[in-house]
This record gives structure tokens, sequence and C-alpha cells, in this order.
């Protein structure tokens, strides 16, 4: 779908790479500027998932040389990708200002937890502390329980990465018809507050409120996991009243009067004390297969290895390949041609082409 579109990334953690790989995975032309002589950072593979199928060239972008080889590839970019602390890329003298006098069309793509412009701008943080204030985690676990979310989706990806792809979109479509770049500040504090908003209007309609284990999807019996006899776990979320009354004849409670009360939020905590002991009295596996394929609105809760070989991944969305656990890229195209896991690159594999392509030398 990005067929002959160029993104230049230059590198740094989480989020800006997670965004870059996922134009990439649509087609994008993604070369990733690695740092000169540097290594592999904590915690991260030498080849990481989140480089697949990008090209990689390594430059100093403290070097004068490597500095005109920078400016070079941005002249024939049609975005950018960086995700430092404010002011760091003027500092470097390749700031937005600096691009666009090479490049008008270029957009310029920013990734950071509190944005550009902000009274914690030039704050350290991580996912959770910008999900934290930004009120994205107050819903997050069980009422009294402290609030919990899986580890980076909320915000380094939910919030930041997947709302950096959309205004870098937004960005190159305008820039096809204008030549006019942009700036995109895509802030996690931001994105993540933005999620938000499907909640916002229920809380509208009145059916979610501050207090955590009251509302609609957080507080009910039918809206959570529940543990069972092998360790595994359940998820429960039949809203609906039509799905709800399957959920209640699969466990032969239809008859019971409390439990036909759906919506009595005096009854929710009960409730779910008769459903924990229900569902603790037998292993995990045995509840997916009484609930599989029905509208029930109940499913195991998989481990991603265990994903992999579950029947619903006929679809292929977990495969393993070069050595990792991944998943395929989302949404799927029509036209698409199926698609096989590229290889991810090792620092400066790509130097060579990529000078030649710019009519550069290696030093």
């Amino acid at each position: 779908m990005l067929e002959g579109t160029r993104i230049i990334e230059v590198e740094g953690l989480g989020p800006g790479p997670f965004a870059a790989m996922t134009l990439a995975d649509m087609g994008a032309d993604v070369i990733c500027i690695h740092r000169k002589g540097g290594g592999v950072t904590p915690g991260m593979p030498e080849r990481s998932v989140l480089d697949r199928g990008k090209r990689s060239i390594e430059l100093d972008l403290k070097a004068p040389e490597d500095i005109k080889t920078f400016m070079a590839l941005v002249e024939s970019a049609d975005g950018l990708i960086e995700g430092f602390r404010p002011g760091v890329m003027e500092k470097l003298g390749i700031g937005p200002e600096a691009c666009h006098a090479v490049n008008p069309a270029l957009v310029f793509g920013r990734m950071t937890g509190w944005g550009q412009d902000s009274t914690l701008s030039h704050a350290a943080g991580h996912d959770l502390n910008y999900i934290s204030l930004s009120g994205a985690l107050w819903y997050g676990s069980n009422p009294g329980d402290s609030p919990l979310t899986p580890a980076t989706l909320v915000g380094d990806i939910g919030g930041g990465a997947m709302y950096l792809v959309a205004g870098m979109l937004a960005g190159i479509l305008r820039a096809c018809t204008s030549g006019e770049g942009c700036v995109v500040d895509a802030a996690i504090y931001d994105g993540s507050a933005h999620m938000m908003n499907l909640l916002m209007s229920i809380r509208q309609a009145g059916n979610f409120g501050d207090a955590r284990g009251q509302n609609l999807l957080d507080g009910p019996h039918w809206s959570r996991t529940y543990a069972c006899a092998d360790g595994g776990f359940m998820s429960v979320q039949c809203l609906e009243p039509k799905f709800y009354v399957q959920f209640l004849s699969l466990l032969d409670l239809a008859e019971d009067a409390d439990f036909q009360r759906q919506f009595d939020k005096s009854l929710w905590p009960a409730l779910t004390g008769r459903l924990a002991g229900i569902f603790a009295s037998q292993p995990r596996d045995h509840w997916a297969g009484i609930f599989e394929g029905t509208d029930a609105c109940v499913a195991p809760v998989l481990s991603p290895g265990e994903a992999l070989t579950h029947p619903m991944n006929t679809r292929g969305t977990w495969v393993e390949a070069h050595g990792a656990l991944q998943a395929a890229p989302a949404p799927r195209f029509s036209d698409a041609a199926d698609w096989t896991p590229p290889a991810s690159p090792a620092r400066g594999q790509h130097a060579d082409e990529i000078l030649a392509e710019l009519g550069r030398k290696k030093d």
C-alpha cells in the first residue's frame, strides 16, 4: 500500500521503531539510521522484530560528513521519525526547520511521552507514567486491585506508535496534493487520553463514572476474568442481554433469579463470587470447550505462545520466523500478496546500496 514511500527512522526505543515497522509492513521503504558504533540496547535482541523489512545504515549525527548523508536522505524521503526529547534534533542541526529547508514536503514525525511543549516535556517517563496522568490507567484491573495494564500496549503502542502512524499517513496524504510538509507531534499522553473517548461516550450516557468497580464494563460479574482449577483464566464479557442469556444457559444458571438481574449493581459482588467458584471448579480447557463457537462472549486467556498454536491462528496472525515469535501486519488489504516475515537487518547492512542511491561513497 505504501510502495514508493520512503521513511527515514532515527534509531530510538519502543514506539518510534514500532511505528516505523508498521509503515514498513505496509510496504514503505524504511531506512533506519542506527548510531555508528552503537551497541544493542539492553534487553533487546541483536536483530529486533521491530526492524523487520527495514534497511539499515550507521551514521554519527554529530559528524559533518554523516550529517550531509543524513540531509541527503531527508531530501529523498516522504517522512522522518525521531523519538528524542524535545530540542535534541534542533541541537544537532537537523530539526524540522533544517529538514524542511531541503525538503518542504517532508512529514517530520516526533514521538515523545509528554509532547513537544508541556510542563513535563523535558522530564523522563515511561508508558505507565504517561497513561497514569492521562487518565487511561484509571480503570485497569478489578476494584480493590492496583491499576494494571498489559506492558507498553496502552501507552507506547496504542497511545504512541499508532497515533504517530496515523499522523504520518495524514501528513503524507496532504503533502501529495499540496507539496507542503508538517511536523507531527505524537505524545503518548495525548494518544492514550484520546483512546478514552469511547468510555467518555458511555460516561456521557450516565453509565460510567470515576468510581472503579461501579461501571458498565469494570464492575459486573459478566465483564472480568476468572481463575480456573489449573491456574488458567477465562475472560467473560457478555454485555448484551441476548449474549448474557446464552452465557447463563451454558452454565445452567438461566433459571437463577439473581443471575437474571444482569444490571443490578447491588448483586454484582455476590454474583462475581459465585462465578469465581464455578470457574475454579474445572480447568481452563474444560470451559474453553463449553464456550467455543458460541455467542456467550467467553474466551480463554492465552499466552502469545499458546495463541500461535490455537485453531484461531489459521489466519496466520502469529508466526515464528528468523528465531522470533511475531505477529503479522494489521490491518489486511484485499489485494495484498501473502505475507512472509522479512528478516531484520544487521546494523549498517545496507550502507553501500543506500549511499549508492544517494550518489555518495562510503568513507
